[in-house]
């Protein structure tokens, strides 16, 4: 199966879609915020960024989840600065602390084709949304220099549909975080007042372009949706009705990766209720009511 990319558009379309994309960097729309920042004239958005593209680090990853993994790697590149201000975020040193350096378009498709040099199975873009539009802009160089792996978008699940659409038959595998069922507990620990209701329509339209993940003869995969599910304490996620949502309106078929690698970051400490790690017991009764309504895939 070749990527989307090869497979759906010719150049010029791939062309326009960059184009547009980058001209919502004019008054910022790129991500549900809207914040309306001047980025292309140096504006700076919620994201923190103006449209200067920052990394942190490029390289074959092998702990992601093993379809992405395969026997060469994940081929990730982390973007600095996030869309979401997470207060237990996992890698607040490059969410939030920017540390990183600026790279140039050409100098990002570059990384991509060494990526695939290096034997990994696809190029895994990390905390992509606040650069969307520079990214396909560097995609679209690296497909005139030959890339020919599939293009993962990991990102945080607060996505717009509208930015969404214009990846469509661009974007081989999506993989949102389900962070939260619960508004008021994103806006309180993630300064997002709308996360579950934008979080659900941009799942449903990156399912309705990629469906299931589907994986090659040797469990690599190949195309669809994996969402990510970080099992927080208390119950906190609100992790149930994010499964319902997932099994009843996504697909019983989702490769859903739940996740218990939750521990206390950033300014988690200064919040009770956060400042621990989940028990096993926490974890099980989310694996065990996720196997409850017919999910199977990703925990087994």
């Amino acid at each position: 199966m070749s990527p989307a990319y090869l497979d759906r558009l010719s150049l010029p379309e791939l062309r326009r879609r960059a184009a547009e994309l980058r001209g919502m960097l004019q008054e910022c729309v790129v991500c549900p915020r809207e914040c309306g920042a001047r980025r292309s004239e140096g504006g700076v958005g919620v994201c923190r960024s103006t449209d200067e593209v920052v990394i942190s680090q490029v390289g074959a990853h092998f702990g992601e989840e093993p379809p992405l993994v395969g026997w060469g790697g994940s081929g990730t590149i982390f973007f600095t600065r996030c869309n979401l201000w997470c207060l237990f975020c996992q890698n607040y040193d490059i969410s939030h602390l920017d540390i990183g350096r600026p790279i140039s378009a050409t100098d990002l498709a570059d990384a991509m084709l060494s990526l695939e040099r290096r034997g990994c199975h696809n190029i895994n873009v990390v905390t992509p949304t606040h650069f969307t539009p520079q990214i396909i802009e560097a995609l679209v160089i690296a497909l005139e220099r030959g890339l020919q792996v599939p293009l993962v978008y990991n990102c945080g699940g607060y996505e717009s549909v509208k930015t969404l659409r214009l990846l469509d038959g661009i974007v081989d595998i999506y993989m949102p975080d389900l962070k939260y069922s619960n508004n008021d507990h994103a806006r309180k620990y993630s300064g997002i007042k709308d996360y579950w209701d934008v979080a659900q329509p941009a799942i449903r339209e990156m399912h309705r372009q990629v469906g299931d993940l589907v994986m090659n003869r040797r469990g690599v995969a190949q195309r669809g949706v994996l969402v990510r599910h970080l099992v927080l304490p208390n119950g906190l996620a609100g992790s149930r009705p994010v499964l319902d949502f997932v099994a009843r309106e996504i697909s019983l078929n989702t490769y859903i990766n739940i996740m218990d690698q939750y521990h206390p970051e950033f300014k988690a400490a200064n919040y009770r209720e956060l400042n621990r790690g989940i028990s096993s017991r926490e974890f099980t009764e989310v694996v065990e009511y996720a196997r409850q309504i017919g999910l199977h895939r990703g925990f087994e």
